[in-house]
C-alpha cells in the first residue's frame, strides 16, 4: 500500500512539473506605460528617452518586434532574451517636431500577461522653438 502511494505520489509531482507553464511577464517602469516629455524646447532637447521595463516571469522574455508611428525612431532594443527578474530597456528618439506630441509605440513580445503579447507605449508632451 505504501509503495503505491509513492508512485502515484511521485507520477503526480512528474505531471505536474510537466504541466506547469513557462509565463515570461513584462512589466513597465513608466507610469501608464507613457513618457512625459513635458513642454521642451527643440534646441535644449534631443529627443531621445528610454522605456526600461523588468522581466516579471518565470521564462525567458523576447521582445520580437518594436514599431512606432511616424516621427519617432527606435534607436534600440533587446534582441536577446531578457532572464526573469532581470530587466532591459527600449531607446526612442522623438523628431522633436514644435508642437504637441501624441505619439505610440507597439511592442510585441511573447509575455503572457499582455493581450498576444503585445503592449501599447505612449510618448506625449510639447514641443516648442
Amino acid at each position: 500500500m505504501m509503495k503505491k502511494a509513492v508512485t502515484l505520489l511521485t507520477i503526480l509531482l512528474v505531471s505536474a512539473i510537466g504541466f506547469a507553464q513557462n509565463n515570461p511577464k513584462i512589466s513597465f517602469a513608466a507610469s501608464d506605460n507613457t513618457i512625459d516629455y513635458g513642454k521642451v524646447e527643440k534646441s535644449r532637447d534631443n529627443g531621445i528617452r528610454s522605456f526600461e521595463f523588468t522581466n516579471t516571469g518565470d521564462a525567458p522574455l523576447m521582445i520580437t518586434s518594436v514599431q512606432s508611428t511616424s516621427g519617432i525612431t527606435i534607436v534600440s532594443h533587446p534582441s536577446v532574451g531578457i532572464m526573469p527578474g532581470k530587466s532591459s530597456k527600449i531607446e526612442i528618439k522623438y523628431n522633436m517636431a514644435p508642437g504637441p506630441i501624441r505619439k505610440t509605440i507597439t511592442v510585441e513580445s511573447n509575455a503572457t500577461n499582455c493581450p498576444e503579447g503585445r503592449v501599447a507605449l505612449k510618448i506625449k508632451g510639447e514641443v516648442v522653438n
